[in-house]
């Protein structure tokens, strides 16, 4: 072939992952008015230096400005643009100014397009980003017959609601199809870091508010394990919504969507080296093939056996088929993930409205630990399935059918396998099986 059918390829590749990105971005953001965080700040809102609010603590904003602890994260996101790694990410996209770029702070800052005169860009992942952008909802929210419906109906976004949190959460630590909130994985060839997400963990590491009774009477609570089932289940919908226009004019989906340690691990000329490829029964594609990242499917199964088993077969039969269409050609491929995409969503909604109990979170416990086991071939799954049995038991704590001592006690253990899933460079899944098996044996006791 001559330079010009290797530029002429070249440039059709280049011209298809284009194609691919606008086709992402092609959604619009809230477009309501942004008014700033300093409008949620003041000392009578969410501003007090402490906790002394009668029905919310009012010292919400200092929580989410904490500079060293988790619950700050959110506020630290567009400061994390000026550290030497994202700058250097922004060298080799050629970004000039990582800060200012819409393909950054639409997930590091808040992307609202219609801002007020106290808005900040600086402010990070800012009250609005989350609840709503405020104009038409911030003077009734603040009232003193304020009340939750009234809120919502004036535009305030349900994040109480686990459905309509996961939605909003899986915009930024999953990816969506508004303008800069997709990781293509040119970004993350750049050196981004891997995007995970678990809605139960993530949200209790960024909780600014107690919900306590007078929460519960106003909004109701989820629960723990509601809100890991429906953000797995709407985890796996996201990612193959977004499969077609993320794929639009390649041959296969953008690598974003696989796992990246199918792709990224060691390997040597050494004849008498050892493979490293992992067998996974749960996968029935060709050695070679990319491995879609199919965490948060793995997390559904098991959900799925315990609370839905009427759809764990359809579940389990389509994943496979989802799996094996990939290596075939782009509309099977297309037509596996349309239809495991409408039994996700009917989980999600199945999930959304069911009420947990003692037994059943019991039993998701050992489907995650024990039944799983055989699909904990590689990293990521791994490390979802440690969040899952930690979520899990802190749920059945919370809900005051554990005692919390009992439920200490397997502390140790749950920090062993975090620590095994810590490095995927040094994966071991033999190791981590036994750790997730010693957890679930200690489960077993406290029921």
């Amino acid at each position: 072939m001559g330079a010009w059918g290797w530029l002429t390829r070249i440039a059709a590749l280049v011209w298809a992952i284009l194609a691919a990105e606008s086709a992402v971005l092609a959604a619009g953001h809230d477009r309501a008015l942004h008014q700033g965080v300093a409008t949620c700040a003041g000392s009578t809102c969410h501003g007090r230096q402490e906790a002394t609010g009668p029905r919310v603590r009012q010292n919400e904003v200092m929580t989410w400005s904490d500079p060293a602890s988790l619950t700050g994260a959110h506020s630290r996101a567009w400061k994390v643009l000026m550290e030497p790694r994202a700058q250097a990410i922004g060298r080799r996209l050629g970004i000039a100014n990582v800060a200012a770029s819409p393909e950054c702070i639409n997930c590091h800052g808040d992307p609202a397009p219609v801002r007020g005169p106290k808005f900040q860009q600086s402010d990070g992942v800012g009250c609005e980003a989350c609840h709503g952008g405020s104009v038409n909802w911030l003077a009734s929210h603040a009232s003193v017959k304020a009340s939750t419906a009234d809120n919502m109906a004036r535009g305030m976004w349900a994040m109480h609601n686990p459905a309509v949190r996961a939605g909003v959460c899986l915009d930024c630590h999953f990816g969506s199809d508004k303008p800069g909130q997709f990781v293509f994985h040119r970004i993350m060839a750049a050196g981004h870091p891997r995007v995970a997400f678990e809605l139960d963990l993530f949200t209790s590491l960024q909780s600014h508010h107690d919900e306590d009774a007078d929460y519960r009477a106003q909004k109701g609570i989820s629960g723990g394990v509601k809100t890991w089932a429906v953000g797995q289940a709407m985890a796996v919908e996201r990612a193959l919504s977004l499969l077609p226009a993320a794929s639009a004019g390649l041959t296969g989906p953008d690598y974003y969507f696989y796992d990246c340690r199918s792709c990224h691990r060691t390997f040597s000329d050494d004849p008498a080296a050892q493979l490293v490829a992992r067998s996974n029964g749960w996968r029935p594609i060709p050695p070679g093939h990319p491995v879609w990242n199919d965490e948060q499917m793995i997390m559904l199964m098991a959900a799925a056996r315990v609370a839905a088993p009427d759809l764990a077969r359809s579940l389990e039969g389509q994943s496979r088929a989802f799996h094996a269409a990939l290596g075939g050609d782009r509309a099977g491929a297309l037509k596996a993930a349309a239809a495991l995409k409408a039994t996700a969503g009917t989980l999600a909604r199945r999930f959304a409205g069911a009420s947990f109990d003692r037994a059943q979170s019991f039993a998701l416990i050992e489907a995650v630990l024990v039944g799983n086991a055989p699909a904990y071939t590689d990293y990521q799954g791994g490390a979802q399935a440690v969040m899952a049995a930690d979520t899990l038991l802190n749920a059945l704590v919370a809900a005051g059918q554990v005692d919390r001592a009992a439920a200490l006690a397997l502390r140790p253990d749950l920090d062993r396998a975090y620590a095994l899933a810590r490095d995927a460079n040094r994966w071991d899944a033999p190791a981590f099986r036994a750790a997730l098996g010693q957890i679930a044996a200690r489960a077993r006791a406290l029921k």
